[in-house]
């Protein structure tokens, strides 16, 4: 079974943890959900950030770490690919936070649940900017902060349980599905089908009138709402899944 893409075809593809994990990205939380005997919730949280933010940093500055040892693998690739054969007709959603869909050559993307490799003000709004370093020590102040005579802790640039997504990324990913005008495909992959608001783009995009897809290792929770199911995983699937007309 392949997806045909012709020149009117608008592609919107959701990727999820399955795709990173192919490329040997670790989850950092271990059966129990923790992480180095400390709970997800004091490593990922607001409050858990307020409490001990040396802590937090700690845990993504190893992220950071791990996550520059690894490689995009031919999912990523493949989907790059699409990306520059179908210019604004092409858009990709991510839930991953590692950087690779970037490193594979995408372009037309927005990262959901922020970037890894990005920091922010946890008081101001300035804008995110990109940062590779690792910090283990003290959390490093905000320098447009410091000059307000405020102070404002750098945190990591990334969405964390109790926060909300961003209303501008999430109003992007609207507006291509709107502008689709029925010529609109609908491709989740490595998704695991429970985590909203992206486990509900399948009903919107269906209610668009769109045709959708699910490439999964296994079957995920919201399978029986794709038109397809495509099983496999991804680096395998996705070189091969698309007729390209």
């Amino acid at each position: 079974m392949r997806l045909r893409v012709d020149g009117d075809t608008r592609l919107l593809v959701l990727t999820g943890a399955g795709v990173s994990a192919e490329s040997g990205v670790p989850t950092f939380r271990d059966a129990n959900g923790l992480w180095e005997s400390h709970p997800i919730e004091q490593v990922a949280t607001p409050e858990g950030f307020d409490a001990d933010p040396r802590l937090v940093w700690r845990f993504y500055s190893e992220r950071r770490r791990k996550a520059k040892t690894v490689h995009p693998n031919p999912g990523h690739l493949a989907l790059a690919e699409a990306d520059g054969r179908m210019g604004d007709r092409f858009l990709l959603v991510t839930q991953n936070v590692d950087g690779l869909h970037r490193r594979a050559g995408s372009r037309r993307l927005v990262e959901i649940h922020g970037s890894l490799f990005e920091t922010r003000c946890s008081v101001c709004p300035r804008a995110p900017f990109p940062d590779e370093r690792e910090y283990l020590g003290d959390p490093p102040p905000c320098e447009e902060c410091r000059t307000r005579g405020r102070d404002g802790r750098l945190r990591p640039a990334v969405v964390w349980f109790g926060e909300v997504l961003d209303p501008a990324r999430l109003s992007q990913i609207s507006s291509f599905i709107d502008d689709a005008r029925g010529q609109l495909v609908f491709l989740a992959v490595g998704t695991s089908g429970v985590v909203y608001p992206a486990a509900g783009l399948v009903v919107q995009a269906r209610a668009a009138g769109g045709e959708t897809w699910l490439v999964n290792a296994e079957a995920a929770d919201n399978t029986r709402a794709f038109h397809h199911f495509v099983k496999g995983p991804s680096g395998k699937v996705l070189p091969e899944l698309f007729e390209w007309a």
